[in-house]
Order: structure tokens, then sequence, then C-alpha cells
């Protein structure tokens, strides 16, 4: 474990030099809290984001996770404008969009598009699938040369659907096949980013392989860009190149994946993938293990300092007096960025002890056997 005075700073703080098609800096989504029946007073706000960086190269996939509610999803709505950010900017294919009126955005959404959480309220259950995927080109003004139906029918196959489902609702199709006709919506104006937002946890785990193999598939053939939003660690660790860990509004760290798998430095990373289950029959297999205290802070009035603090077993004075930066430590890859004022060693072996800050946890010792 290092010490205060180990901690090593690199001077640069961005990714490496390079053509970014998506580029966010401190980006910022505050949800006012009013009180009152007639003159609505602010009284408050939710710190849904609260100043995040990062970037997407074109063609490269970017996971987002963390724990629910730590603002994953309103970050996705904030990249494609579905909700105006209260600060920040976001930069997408070489143009400002923060503050592009609705009646201008047109064009940035023809390369922008959004995969939704729930395949059931994303899709009009009184449209056809055929209008469903065609109505963003008839809305665009793109008009193939083979025909509105034939282009939608293309696409339905190319999701894994029958052209035969065009005339139908989405009311005659199952939860997997929805996902589809909702990836279908996305790719018809051939975008050059998908935003997807947890697109297969609703889904059933047998189908949740298939639809990140398409979407797999999809990426290869047509050189899409992803924003992946996903609380499931293993589906994020098998589709992104990179992972970008959140925690209360915050980005606590950015890697590629082989190293944030394998090399994690931020403690809430580490603590992340202990929850992590993995195939170990013979119960010979050794891994750190860590079970957190309470939950996390309210948005409303998020810890001063180091968000992660209330639940971090490394805290200290510094931890609640400085906001760490998100920068490159010492030893770390140029890509691998932290922000953290006393981070762990880079790996994922067993502890001697396993760290448990639960106190039911401890008091009824249930330690001493997770453990042995």
């Amino acid at each position: 474990m290092r010490a205060a005075d180990e901690q090593e700073h690199a001077v640069s703080t961005t990714q490496p030099a390079g053509e970014h098609l998506l580029d966010v800096r401190g980006l910022t989504k505050h949800f006012p809290i009013r009180h009152g029946i007639v003159f609505q007073r602010q009284i408050g706000a939710v710190h849904a984001v609260d100043g995040i960086d990062f970037t997407v190269a074109a063609g490269q996939s970017l996971g987002l996770v963390g724990e629910s509610g730590c603002g994953k999803s309103t970050t996705g709505r904030l990249v494609t404008r579905l909700l105006k950010p209260t600060a920040g900017r976001v930069v997408f294919d070489g143009e400002d969009i923060t503050h592009t009126p609705e009646n201008r955005m047109k064009e940035a959404r023809r390369n922008l598009q959004m995969i939704f959480q729930d395949p059931y309220s994303s899709l009009n259950p009184r449209h056809t699938v055929g209008t469903i995927v065609e109505t963003p080109m008839r809305l665009n003004g793109i008009n193939p040369p083979q025909g509105h139906k034939k282009r939608a029918q293309e696409l339905l196959e190319t999701v894994g659907l029958s052209p035969e489902h065009y005339n139908r609702y989405p009311n005659e199709f199952s939860g997997g096949q929805r996902q589809r006709i909702g990836i279908a919506r996305a790719l018809a104006l051939r975008p050059k980013l998908i935003v997807a937002d947890e697109p297969v946890s609703a889904l059933d785990v047998s189908i949740q392989a298939q639809i990140v193999n398409l979407l797999q598939d999809l990426q290869r053939e047509f050189g899409i860009a992803f924003v992946f939003i996903a609380h499931d660690l293993a589906v994020v660790r098998h589709f992104c190149e990179r992972v970008a860990v959140m925690y209360l509004g915050k980005i606590v760290e950015v890697a590629d994946r082989r190293t944030l798998y394998t090399g994690p430095r931020h403690p809430y990373t580490h603590a992340l993938l202990s929850a992590v289950p993995e195939a170990d029959p013979d119960g010979t297999r050794r891994r750190e293990r860590i079970r957190l205290a309470g939950d996390v802070p309210s948005p409303v009035d998020p810890p001063s300092g180091c968000r992660f603090r209330t639940r971090c077993w490394k805290a200290q004075e510094r931890c609640a007096r400085e906001e760490p930066p998100l920068v490159r430590l010492a030893g770390s890859t140029d890509g691998h960025l932290t922000a953290c004022h006393f981070p762990e060693e880079p790996s994922v072996a067993a502890r001697e002890e396993d760290i448990v800050l639960d106190p039911a946890l401890s008091a009824s010792g249930d330690s001493e056997s997770t453990s042995s």
C-alpha cells in the first residue's frame, strides 16, 4: 500500500494525441430540486453528472460501468443531446453540439444514434416494424435507391430478423426481437457513433450473448463507434476496447480492458471487480474479496473531496480536503487514468486478508469464513 508521499501523478491528464470522433470535457448535469406549488423555489440539485472527461475514437468501443445511480444513463443522454448539459462541452465529429438548438441537431443525429435499455417502451406499439425503421430515413430526407421499404427489410435481415416482419407490430415480438428492431432503427442512418444504454440488461441471459455478438458484428462491418453503458462487467469486457468506471457522477478510472481487469488502480474498481462471479467448480482459485459498507451517498449532497472516501478502506484526511484529479499515475500506460490520492497496487490477486467494511458481516464472522 502506498503512502501519501509516494503518490505519483504524471503531468498530462489527457488521452493520447489524435483525432477523436467524440470529445467530452467537463460534462455536468444537475437536476434542480424545487419546493412549492406556485413559485417553485429551487432548494437544491441532484448532481447526476459532475464534470467528466472522456474521448472515443472512430470505430472504437468505450464501456461506461458503475453502480446504479452513478450517472451512466444520464451521460448517454447528454452525449446524444436528449438532455441539455448544465455545463461542459460535447464535441462530436469536429462540431461542438453542446448548445446546438434542436432544430439544427438533425445533421448531428444522422451520425449519432441511441439504443435504449427497455425494448418494450422504446418502440411505439401503434406503428408497424416497417414504419419504426423507416421513420429516421424519412425525417432526415434520405431516399435509398431501392426505396424505403426495401431498405427497411434489408436492415431487418442485417439484425437477424425476417423481411416478412415488416408489417407486424412490436407486441408480436419477444424482448430480444424487439431489441433487434431498435438496433435496426439505429442503423437506418448509417451512424458513426451509437450510444447503447444497457442494451441487454432487460433481456434473458440466453439472449444477451446473441445481442452483444450482433453488435460486435455490426461494429466490424460498418466501423461504428460505441459508447456501451452497462453494469455487467463481463459483458463490457467482451465488447469494449476501453472502459471508464463511474462513481456518483464522476469518472474514477479509465483504461483499456486488459489493463483495467488485470491491474486496476482505484479502490472502487477493485471492489467492483471483486464482486464479479467467476466459474471455479474446484474452489481452488483465490481472488481478492472486498465487502463495502453502506450505500452510495446521495447525489443531492455528495461528499467533499473524493466521493468514494465514505466507503473506502484507504481514506485519509486528504481525501476529504482535496478532490483527486483523473490523471496518469507513474508506471501506468498512457491511456490508464486514475482519480485517487492513494491508489492500489495494479493487481487483483487474493489479499492476505479480505477487506470487509460491512459491520453486519464483520459481526457475523463472515470475514473469517471468506478469508479461510
